[in-house]
């Protein structure tokens, strides 16, 4: 049984929250979607009403460890974060992650005061789960409370060593955490019906076991992205240049075949967006999939599969979507992610958005607030639709 923020008896102690800011910049350094430090602010708060030391910790990126570097440092989520709480004091902010300069300002903590730790992968025990580094985290601190859903896939220090230095009752779980871990159980285990999963994004191999899993429990598959071209292979079309994964051809066949056995509508694209070379700047045609020229790639769905997937989706009650439709990067070929934003929006099932690349779709497209539910996690959410148990909530079960 987990437990929650709410379960446990905090007033006045020392707080170490593991949040998820790995939140994306631009290139001077400059926060662009603060939705994930948004995200935090209710575990933050609560802890603050309750007169206790709150000490944050993340990870940014993915920084050589042992090498401070300021493209890599938290200061800038420090700023944002004085801001959305409206703080009239300074947040403050550690030089290291378990240094001298950590270990002071922890220890000199008062209540109602916040400290940051700098990026936790600065540590090279964080990636390796390293229990040296999650007893020097868990000293800092009374209790344990993990809010980042976005990492908790991961067994990593600060994720699972550091929580099996606290006893059960000091360690549990933010309201985020709880939010995401209930929603997706809820309609992975009792979804109302119809019940369709959109899943896109570049390869079929990381979403093998989601889509092997999905098959046994949705009403339609719809697929888009690059992983599209593994089935239509599969299917017998020529796909020139396009991405494959020939060694899964077999899984696609077999994907395909469950889903006709068990009455799943499976649909895939049926024509596209494909060009010369992989460019902003590529020549492109818009063809029936089964006319992609060999020495071309499909790089997006065109405007007849997003017309076919927007007439699949009218009769949905709920709607799972994670990838996009294409490489969404590239404004030439983005606009099947973004028409795919604006159909599920405009549906009046409850949708869920499956976290990093489609969160950023939804955002660009303007759509998100128009989302039933957001998921601040990519890798986690495809982990828990996989059925598979994640480091972080097992470490706190």
């Amino acid at each position: 049984m987990l437990k929650t923020i709410k379960d446990l008896n905090i007033d006045g102690k020392r707080v170490f929250i593991r949040c998820d800011f790995n939140v994306p910049k631009d290139d001077e350094g400059n926060i662009t979607d603060d939705r994930r430090i948004r995200e935090a602010l209710p575990t933050i708060r609560y802890c603050l009403d309750r007169d206790c030391k709150v000490i944050l910790a993340s990870h940014y990126e993915r920084p050589e460890p042992n090498k401070y570097e300021d493209k890599y440092s938290l200061r800038p989520i420090k700023l944002r974060l004085r801001k959305l709480l409206k703080l009239d004091d300074e947040i403050m902010m550690a030089n290291d992650v378990i240094g001298e300069d950590a270990k002071r300002k922890a220890k000199e903590l008062q209540a109602g005061e916040i400290l940051i730790l700098e990026n936790l992968r600065y540590e090279a025990g964080e990636t390796t789960n390293d229990e040296t580094l999650g007893k020097e985290l868990a000293s800092l601190a009374d209790i344990y409370i993990n809010d980042a859903f976005g990492a908790c896939h991961r067994k990593h220090a600060s994720i699972f060593a550091i929580a099996q230095q606290f006893s059960p009752e000091n360690r549990g779980i933010g309201f985020l955490m709880n939010k995401e871990i209930n929603f997706f159980h809820k309609v992975i285990e009792n979804p109302t019906r119809p019940f369709v999963a959109v899943v896109g994004g570049s390869k079929v191999s990381g979403k093998l076991e989601a889509l092997v899993n999905l098959v046994e429990k949705v009403d339609k598959i719809i697929i888009g992205g690059g992983m599209a071209f593994t089935f239509l292979k599969a299917q017998g079309h020529e796909i020139g240049k396009s991405l494959i994964e020939d060694d899964l051809i077999e899984d696609a066949k077999k994907i395909m075949q469950r889903a006709s056995e068990r009455g799943v509508k499976f649909y895939l694209p049926v024509d596209l967006v494909v060009a010369d070379k992989f460019s902003g700047d590529a020549m492109i045609k818009y063809l029936p999939s089964q006319e992609i020229p060999r020495e071309w790639m499909g790089l997006d769905i065109g405007p007849a599969s997003s017309r076919l997937f927007r007439e699949a989706l009218n009769d949905a009650q709920t709607i799972m979507w994670n990838g996009p439709m294409g490489v969404y990067e590239i404004d030439k070929f983005s606009k099947g992610s973004t028409q795919m934003s604006h159909n599920i929006a405009q549906s009046h099932a409850t949708t869920i958005v499956g976290g990093g690349d489609t969160a950023d779709v939804t955002a660009r497209a303007g759509d998100i607030e128009e989302m039933s539910f957001v998921s601040t996690g990519g890798g986690a959410t495809l982990e828990l639709i996989e059925g598979k148990e994640l480091p972080g909530i097992a470490v706190l079960s």
